[in-house]
């Protein structure tokens, strides 16, 4: 049972892996006022659940593409604003295309600026209030990656992203907007890969836990799925 207390939500890239698996269990909250969204690239979902989510065709890193998706999500939830979006990697590919990984997630990121929940009556900054996470990988770790003698360019692109969530987070602290990045872990996806060491409902139950925590003192911050923190 997920633990998320947020009810307005956006999961961008929820064709399969990670993204289809948080449809499934944030489909199980008790909240009574969910109203949640996920964007499927178009041409490429499988069976996806419509559960409690409204499903949406759209290519992220096409801004006419977002925009009318924005435009939807927005009539449906009225005065209403999100209180979470969650940027996925779904595919090789996706990691291969900057424009997918990281241009894509800077023009959902915007929409959540501008239609994230302000009046919710929760104070601060925390996830239940307004949030974003990006799902990313260890693999955009600077730190960690200074060991590899020339990245290749999956690797440039979730540091990209990485950057992305970095300046995101500082420019949404006056807007009390939480943004933060997440690790899952090596999970059994398409993207992992058979010989991954983990489950995707496992990864998802840990990362739900993670974020239904957050507050401003994760700020900029990022996680593993377990809630240890990851170096930049």
């Amino acid at each position: 049972m997920a633990v998320v207390k947020a009810c307005k939500i956006l999961i961008a890239g929820a064709n399969w892996g990670l993204g289809l698996e948080m449809i499934k269990q944030l489909s199980e909250n008790s909240c009574p006022k969910q109203h949640s969204f996920a964007t499927l690239k178009k041409g490429r979902y499988y069976n996806v659940p419509s559960l409690m989510f409204v499903l949406l065709l759209s290519d992220s890193d096409d801004p006419s593409s977002v925009k009318e998706s924005a435009k939807k999500v927005g009539s449906l939830l009225g005065n209403n604003g999100l209180n979470l979006l969650m940027n996925n990697t779904s595919s090789v590919e996706d990691m291969k295309n900057t424009n997918t990984n990281v241009i894509g997630p800077l023009l959902i990121t915007r929409v959540m600026r501008q239609m994230a929940a302000k009046t919710s009556g929760i104070p601060g900054i925390s996830s239940n209030k307004a949030a974003v996470i990006n799902i990313s990988t260890v693999a955009g770790s600077m730190t960690r990656m200074l060991v590899q003698p020339i990245p290749n360019i999956a690797i440039w692109s979730e540091q990209g992203f990485n950057m992305l969530t970095v300046l995101a987070a500082e420019g949404f602290k006056a807007d009390e907007i939480l943004c933060m990045a997440l690790h899952p872990e090596w999970v059994k996806t398409e993207l992992g890969g058979d010989e991954a060491t983990l489950e995707p409902k496992e990864s998802v139950e840990g990362m739900l836990r993670v974020i239904g925590s957050l507050t401003k003192k994760q700020q900029g911050g990022f996680m593993d799925y377990t809630g240890e923190t990851v170096t930049w």
